[in-house]
């Protein structure tokens, strides 16, 4: 029997979404290969992904009609990546339903970016092969405005460290440092970041890699020192 998954139609928005095709949208490949080689996900993540680009690409181009084609690439390349559809997913709660085989399972897979990142793609073909370009646009829009209004407020680099190293030297904090920590075996390490601005630790990420957790961390730390400059707080560079 097919689940209906209320909480998850609930957070996309409740679009028209065939049970079945939401259902191997959730279905990864190691799911598939220990249970009689049933259709996976890979053929919707597909399609998700062409879809997705054109309505971010369609977006972002509407809503910047004086950017040239390299900004709006670098645009589109901070909103459609594996880290930032992985964060789409956590915000839908999609970890939990996703089918893992048993070696995914308990190497961590419901957290692993590349995985999150393929299914919200592959939920997103489902609901275009349900409703059409028109439904599976309102969904995008839905999870990926944010997005791309947070990329367009970035810097020129479309990355938070970036965006952080460029705050840091419009105020004379000096170099961010960044302090990494990890934890767990080889196999499923997560790593903790923070950094260090003019001899003041901020941010607070977590990722299943180095880079995943710096960029994370970046973002707080970013959004703290912007606060702090924005009321005169900021510590300066010695």
């Amino acid at each position: 029997m097919t689940a209906d998954y209320p909480q998850l139609r609930a957070a996309l928005g409740d679009p028209q979404l065939d049970p079945e095709l939401l259902e191997r949208a959730l279905t990864h490949r190691s799911f598939a290969y220990e249970n009689g080689g049933i259709p996976t996900n890979e053929r919707l993540e597909f399609l998700g992904d062409s879809v997705l680009g054109v309505v971010v690409t369609e977006t972002l181009y509407r809503a910047h009609p004086d950017l040239p084609e390299g900004r709006l690439a670098k645009l589109r390349a901070a909103v459609v990546n594996a880290r930032a559809l992985a964060g789409v997913a956590r915000t839908l709660g999609l970890g939990p339903h996703i089918k893992l085989g048993r070696g995914e399972e308990s190497t961590g897979g419901r957290e692993k970016a590349s995985i999150l990142s393929d299914t919200v793609e592959a939920v997103i073909g489902a609901v275009h092969l349900s409703g059409g370009i028109e439904v599976s646009a309102v969904v995008v829009h839905r999870l990926f405005d944010p997005l791309m209004e947070e990329a367009a407020a970035l810097g020129a680099g479309l990355d938070w460290k970036t965006s952080l190293q460029e705050i840091c030297a419009e105020n004379g904090l000096g170099v961010p440092e960044y302090v990494i920590e990890d934890e767990g075996p080889d196999h499923m390490k997560t790593f903790h970041a923070q950094v260090r601005v003019a001899d003041t630790l901020y941010g607070n990420g977590t990722g299943r890699s180095k880079k995943e957790a710096e960029q994370a961390c970046a973002e707080t730390a970013y959004r703290e020192i912007s606060e702090a400059t924005r009321t005169g707080t900021a510590a300066q560079s010695g």
